[in-house]
């Protein structure tokens, strides 16, 4: 019996993924939690673990290649069974569809296989399992036991990969792929962050409907029922078309519109589509101002060296100190922490929240990121200091969850490292402000009517001319100016 492996959501609904690298190959043999495929979504990295033991028949995908939610991803049969000259057929089990008893009965000797497929299915916790060590207490098994592990952090202590023979078909070879066929009243949940999102909100996913890709339930349709809303089901989407081989630049290729030899031709996809679509949605949607202010923030600086001085391990740096005083200002004007959404009657809405996510703008080989600080809000200077830290960290290495890139309710923007004194910005929809604090520098400044050197900054804020107005923007500027400009004072205020 083999099974195959369907891409599944890796959260917020995405419909796609491109496939990075295999970290596994044909013929070899994998444990259950074992990374197999890096893949690449519109938000994130993401390590895909495998759901099954065994020997790895066939990989359905090659590296580049771009694969739908719902596709068959790959094929893994038991221990030592060979895939060679052989497609998936009628026994091939899909991890979207109930396992067969018999299926069941195979794998009931290893711990953990039936919770998994029933979780995997039901998008609930999975049952206490002994050989897991567990006792009927799950509120801590998240992160261990493999049935809830969330795809892209796996559990502990993978297995090494072993080669039992050569890959001798290719990659990028077509094959026949199994028609996925669902059994009627399972609940189509493929997203461990789903899942776990449905447990934390305590909601059912047998009695959603789902409105993703093939009826898979989705984390909005999760949300909307954690709201008192049953989704309403979408429209079947049409099977998309295979993906357009990325086209290289042919020897002797001329540009018809300049005259110039073509070097190379690089397909708008993965993160850079989805930045060019976003900036783009933005741009066209969004009536957007910029406000400048010069800041002195000599007194910043010097408050800085001071807690250095005295804790060089812990000082906080000085973009939490301004993320701080961030998020003061966005407390005495909560309209810069807002949203604009269509209410139920199709009328614009805006919407504040109690709360705020503080989006990073972060710059990464991948493009720009903006993942943010759950909570910001809550958090001491120090602490602010650790989370932007591990955040900005995860964000340039690709491990930034999808939920970190989509959560922000207002963006903080350093410019200092670009050497920049500012810019204007384009927003990060559906947010509707962004602070941005430019490079640090020598300036003559008039200070008691004489002519000083002091440490100058340029700060911006780009709003959303839909949900304030000029006056609300520039008290919240300066609010923030005067906290650094006298940041002992303004600290003992908030």
């Amino acid at each position: 019996m083999s099974n195959t492996f369907l891409l599944p959501d890796l959260g917020e609904g995405l419909t796609e993924a491109d496939i990075v690298r295999w970290l596994v190959a044909e013929g070899d043999t994998v444990a259950v939690d074992q990374p197999m495929v890096e893949v690449e979504t519109a938000k994130a990295l993401v390590e895909v673990p495998s759901p099954y033991a065994g020997t790895v028949l066939t990989l359905h995908g090659a590296e580049g290649e771009t694969m739908d939610v719902g596709s068959p991803l790959i094929t893994i049969g038991e221990a030592g069974e060979s895939g060679e000259g052989s497609a998936p057929v009628a026994g091939t089990e899909t991890l979207a569809v109930p396992p067969s008893t018999g299926a069941a009965a195979a794998e009931a000797d290893r711990p953990g296989a039936l919770s998994y497929r029933e979780e995997e299915m039901a998008g609930v916790q999975p049952k206490p399992d002994k050989a897991r060590g567990g006792d009927g207490d799950v509120a801590g098994s998240d992160d261990e036991a493999s049935g809830a592990v969330l795809i892209g952090y796996g559990t502990s202590g993978h297995k090494a990969t072993s080669r039992s023979r050569p890959s001798k078909r290719g990659r990028g070879a077509a094959r026949p792929t199994p028609a996925p066929t669902a059994e009627a009243g399972a609940p189509r949940v493929t997203s461990p962050i789903v899942r776990k999102l449905a447990r934390e909100k305590g909601v059912d996913v047998a009695a959603l409907t789902g409105t993703g890709p093939h009826g898979l339930i989705t984390r909005a349709d999760v949300l909307t029922a954690a709201e008192g809303f049953a989704p309403q089901a979408a429209p079947t989407p049409a099977p998309s078309a295979a993906p357009a081989a990325e086209a290289a630049a042919q020897p002797g290729a001329v540009d018809g519109r300049t005259g110039l030899a073509v070097v190379a031709r690089t397909p708008i996809s993965g993160v850079r589509k989805v930045i060019a679509d976003q900036l783009s949605r933005s741009r066209r949607e969004v009536p957007e101002v910029t406000a400048w202010l010069d800041v002195d923030v000599t007194a910043l600086l010097e408050l800085r060296a001071a807690l250095k001085a005295k804790d060089p391990e812990n000082a906080p740096s000085l973009l939490g100190l301004i993320a701080r005083f961030t998020l003061a200002g966005l407390r005495r004007y909560p309209v810069m922490n807002a949203r604009i959404e269509a209410g139920a009657d199709g009328k614009d809405e805006i919407v504040e929240v109690d709360g705020v996510h503080l989006g990073l703008a972060v710059q990464t080989d991948r493009g720009l990121m903006v993942p943010s600080v759950e909570h910001a809000e809550k958090l001491s200077v120090d602490e602010l200091t650790a989370a932007i830290n591990d955040t900005v960290s995860r964000a340039r290495a690709g491990r930034a969850a999808p939920a970190e890139l989509t959560r922000g309710t207002f963006t903080l923007n350093n410019y200092g490292p670009l050497g920049t004194d500012g810019a204007t910005p384009i927003i990060n929809v559906p947010e509707v402000g962004m602070l941005g604090i430019g490079r640090i520098i020598d300036r003559p400044w008039v200070v008691d009517g004489e002519i000083v050197v002091r440490k100058v900054t340029e700060m911006t804020v780009t709003f959303d001319h839909r949900v304030t107005d000029g006056a609300t923007a520039s008290a919240f500027l300066t609010f923030v100016a005067d906290c650094l400009h006298d940041p002992t004072a303004a600290l003992a205020r908030i």
